[in-house]
C-alpha cells in the first residue's frame, strides 16, 4: 500500500513540472489568495465591534499592557487599542458608520482578490492542460507505426481528452485548495485562538480522526479512478469504430448489436462512476458530522462561559463561532484534496505510459542527411517479424517471420512490381522502405546508406506513397493536394490536379478547389479520392514512388483514369508497385513474386509466364481465364 502511495506521489510530482512555465501567474494567484484570506478574516472579525456597538452601552476600555506580558499579548493589545481608538472615537452612530464602511471595504477587496486568484489560477490550469495535450500529440507523431497497431484509437483519444481533464482537478487541488484553504484556516484559527484558545483546542480534537479516514478513502479512490478511465477509453473506442464503420453496420443490419455493445460499455462505466462517487462522497459527510459534533460541544462549553463565569463576552463568543464555522468549509474542502490528487495521479500514470513509450524508431545523433536518390535501393538478407501482440500478415502473433531472407535491388528510374497471394508479405516489404518498421535481421540500403543510419525525415521526403486506402483530411481540396505546404500557389496545385486527372471533377465541386471534402474524403468517390492522392504525390515530386494496390478497389472507368495518372506519376521516377491486377504491370522492368514471406519468382512479365507451374502464371490465368 505504501509503494502505491509513493508511486502516485512521484507521478503527481512529475505532473507538477508542467507548472514551471507559469510561475509568474501562479505567484500572482498565491499573493491574491493571501489577501483574499486576510480580508475574509477581517470581514468576520469586524462582527465583534459591530455587535458591541449595537448592544453594549459603553465603549471598550483600553487593554493594559504590563512588562510581564508576552510579545504576542502586547502585539494583540496594541492592535486592539489602535483599532478601538479609531472606530469608537465620537458618537455610537459615528462608530457604527465606520464599522460598516470597513466591513464593506473588506468584502469589496476580498472579492477583488478572489477574482484575481481565480483568473490567474485558471490561466495556469488551462495552460498546463494545453501543454500536456500538445506533448501527447507530439509524442504520437514520433511513435513508430507499429505502436498504433497495438493500441486502440479510442484509448489514445481518451488519454488526450478525458485523462488530461482529470489531471486538471488534481492540479487545482494543489494550488487552490492547498494554498487558499490552509490560509483561510490559519486566518480564522488565529481569530479563534485570539478569542479563546481553550475553545479552539476542543474544536480541533476532530482532526486526527478525519485525516485517518480520508487517507484510506484516497487509496481506494486511486484504484477505482484508474478503472473508470479505462472504461471511458473503451466507450471512446467503440464510438470511434462504429462511426468510422457506419456503412458496414448498416449493410449488415447490426444496429441493434452495436447499440447493445455500446450500452454494455456505458453500463459498466456507470457502475464504475457510482463506485467512485460512493467512495469520494464518504469523506465529506464523515468530516462534517465530526465537525458538527465538535461544534455542539463548543457551543455548550462557550455558552456556559458567557452565562456563568463571564470569561467571554457574548459578542466575542459570537465572533468565535463565526470564525470556527468559517473554518469548516475550507477544512471540508481539504479533506477532498487527497482524493483528487489520487485521481489525478491515476490519470497521470496513463498519460506517462504514452509519453514514456519507447516505440519511436531509434535514430543516431550523427544520422546521415539524405539529399537525394542517385543510384539504388537494396534489400540485403532482410528478415522481419512483427512485435508480439501484433497479428501480422503471416496470420500469427507468435513472432513468426513475415519476411524471410529477402534480397533484391531497384535501380534509379526502374519500375519494380511486386505480386503474390494475399497475406504473402507484400505490404510489409514496402513498409520497410520509408522505414515504418526496421528489419529484424538484415538491412535496407539507399545509395549504400543503411536506413537505420539515415535521418528519417529526409528519407521520407524522397518517397511518395499512393495506397489502396486513401487518407484525406476534412479540409479543402486545395489543402489536401498541397498537404504540408503552406501558401502554395494555386497554379501549381491545378497543374498537379490536371496531371492526376482530377482537375475536371474538382471544378464541378460546389466551391471548386476550396470545397471541404469531409472526414477521410467521404464526400468523394473512391476514384476521386485516389486521383487527389496522386495529385498530392505529383506536387511533392519525390524521386521514389510506392504504389500499394492503388487501383484494386476501383471500377473500370475510375481505374482507367487513375492508371493513366499513375503512369504520368511514374515517368522519370523510381517506382515500386504492388499490383493486384497483373494487366497494370506488364511493362515493369522486373517483377517479384512474393509468397509466404519469400521471393519465389523474379523476372519480366513474359519470362514469368513461360515458367510452368509458377505462381505468376497461375495468377495470370485466373485473372484472364476468359
Amino acid at each position: 500500500m505504501s509503494d502505491q502511495r509513493n508511486s502516485s506521489f512521484r507521478i503527481y510530482l512529475r505532473l507538477l513540472r508542467y507548472v514551471r512555465p507559469y510561475k509568474r501567474f501562479l505567484t500572482g494567484s498565491i499573493i491574491s489568495t493571501i489577501f483574499f484570506s486576510l480580508f475574509s478574516g477581517a470581514s468576520i472579525y469586524l462582527t465583534i465591534p459591530l455587535l458591541d456597538t449595537l448592544f453594549n452601552q459603553g465603549i471598550p476600555q483600553p487593554i493594559a499592557v504590563t512588562p510581564s506580558s508576552g510579545f504576542f499579548d502586547q502585539l494583540k493589545a496594541n492592535a486592539a487599542n489602535v483599532f478601538n481608538s479609531f472606530v469608537f472615537s465620537g458618537t455610537k452612530s459615528e462608530a457604527l458608520f465606520r464599522i460598516c464602511a470597513i466591513i464593506v471595504g473588506s468584502f469589496f477587496l476580498k472579492n477583488v482578490f478572489g477574482y484575481l486568484q481565480a483568473y490567474l489560477m485558471a490561466f495556469v490550469e488551462q495552460g498546463l492542460m494545453r501543454d500536456i495535450r500538445n506533448d501527447l500529440y507530439r509524442k504520437l507523431q514520433e511513435l513508430s507505426i507499429g505502436y498504433f497497431t497495438n493500441e486502440r484509437t479510442g484509448t489514445l483519444i481518451s488519454r488526450i481528452t478525458n485523462d488530461v481533464t482529470v489531471i486538471n482537478s488534481g492540479i487545482s487541488a494543489s494550488f487552490v485548495t492547498m494554498v487558499r484553504d490552509p490560509l483561510m484556516i490559519i486566518v480564522f484559527l488565529g481569530i479563534a485562538v485570539a478569542i479563546s484558545w481553550k475553545l479552539t483546542l476542543i474544536a480541533f480534537l476532530v482532526t486526527p480522526f478525519a485525516i485517518l479516514i480520508i487517507s484510506r478513502i484516497g487509496i481506494r479512490l486511486y484504484k477505482e479512478s484508474d478503472i473508470s478511465q479505462r472504461k471511458m477509453a473503451d466507450i471512446t473506442s467503440v464510438l470511434q469504430e462504429t462511426i468510422s464503420g457506419m456503412k458496414i453496420v448498416r449493410a449488415f443490419g447490426m444496429e441493434d448489436f452495436e447499440i447493445g455493445r455500446f450500452e454494455e460499455h456505458t453500463k459498466s462505466y456507470f457502475r464504475s462512476l457510482l463506485k467512485i462517487t460512493q467512495i469520494r462522497n464518504l469523506a465529506s459527510p464523515i468530516t462534517e458530522f465530526l465537525s458538527v459534533l465538535a461544534g455542539g460541544i463548543i457551543i455548550y462549553y462557550g455558552g456556559m462561559q458567557v452565562l456563568q463565569s463571564g470569561a467571554l463576552t457574548a459578542s466575542a463568543f459570537m465572533g468565535f463561532l463565526f470564525a470556527i464555522f468559517q473554518i469548516m468549509p475550507p477544512a471540508k474542502e481539504l479533506t477532498t484534496v487527497s482524493n483528487r490528487i489520487q485521481e489525478s495521479a491515476a490519470a497521470g500514470k496513463r498519460i506517462f505510459d504514452v509519453l514514456d513509450e519507447e516505440g519511436k524508431l531509434p535514430e543516431p545523433e550523427n544520422a546521415v542527411e539524405l539529399k537525394g536518390f542517385d543510384d539504388v535501393i537494396e534489400f540485403r538478407n532482410v528478415w522481419f517479424s512483427y512485435p508480439q501482440s501484433r497479428i501480422g500478415e503471416s496470420g500469427g502473433s507468435d513472432g513468426g517471420y513475415v519476411l524471410k531472407d529477402i534480397n533484391f535491388s531497384v535501380r534509379k528510374g526502374e519500375i519494380l512490381a511486386i505480386v503474390g497471394p494475399s497475406g504473402g508479405g507484400k505490404s510489409t516489404l514496402i513498409d520497410l522502405i520509408p522505414r515504418f518498421y526496421d528489419p529484424t535481421q538484415g538491412a535496407v540500403y539507399l545509395d549504400g546508406v543503411d536506413l537505420r543510419h539515415a535521418r528519417t525525415r529526409t528519407l521520407r521526403s524522397l518517397i511518395g506513397i499512393v495506397s489502396q486506402e486513401t487518407i484525406l483530411f476534412n479540409d479543402s481540396v486545395r489543402s489536401n493536394i498541397a498537404y504540408g505546404l503552406s501558401d502554395y500557389p494555386l497554379e501549381k496545385v491545378i497543374e498537379a490536379a490536371k496531371a492526376g486527372n482530377a482537375h475536371d471533377f474538382i471544378e464541378k465541386l460546389p466551391n471548386g478547389y476550396d470545397t471541404v471534402i469531409g472526414e477521410r474524403g467521404t464526400k468523394l468517390s473512391g476514384g476521386q479520392r485516389q486521383r487527389i492522392s496522386i495529385a498530392r504525390a505529383l506536387l511533392k515530386n519525390p524521386p521514389i514512388m510506392i504504389f500499394d494496390e492503388a487501383t484494386s478497389a476501383l471500377d473500370s472507368e475510375s481505374e482507367m483514369l487513375v492508371q493513366e495518372a499513375i503512369e504520368r506519376l511514374m515517368q522519370n521516377r523510381t517506382s515500386i508497385v504492388i499490383a493486384h491486377r497483373l494487366s497494370t504491370i506488364k511493362n515493369a522492368d522486373r517483377i517479384l513474386v512474393v509468397s509466404g514471406g519469400e521471393v519465389v519468382q523474379r523476372g519480366k512479365h513474359q519470362e514469368l509466364l513461360r515458367q510452368r507451374g509458377g505462381i505468376y502464371k497461375r495468377l495470370y490465368e485466373m485473372q484472364f481465364s476468359d
